[in-house]
């Protein structure tokens, strides 16, 4: 459920939580703990994606010049005919 904490870790840092906190201030520093969890995973799912974008775009710049060079070269290959007249 938890990865690698099973119930009664769950519990023992519940009750740790309780005893600190008290019943009161539990609660608002539960939300206040979700809240922070949901806005790290959020930034990291944004971090993944830009990551993604830029090793996307880079494969992309890469390709292009590639074909820009393969490009110049058949351009020289046609500027530079080879002779033909079996001299």
């Amino acid at each position: 459920m938890f990865g690698s904490v099973g119930g009664g870790e769950i519990l023992v840092l519940l009750v740790l939580g309780l005893l600190l906190f008290g019943p009161r201030k539990l609660p608002a520093f539960g939300r206040t703990l979700g809240k922070a969890l949901s806005d790290f995973r959020s930034a990291s799912t944004d971090f993944r994606i830009n990551l993604e974008r830029e090793v996307h775009i880079d494969e992309v710049r890469s390709t292009q010049k590639d074909l820009s060079e393969t490009a110049a070269d058949l351009r020289s290959v046609e500027r530079d005919p080879k002779d033909d007249d079996g001299a």
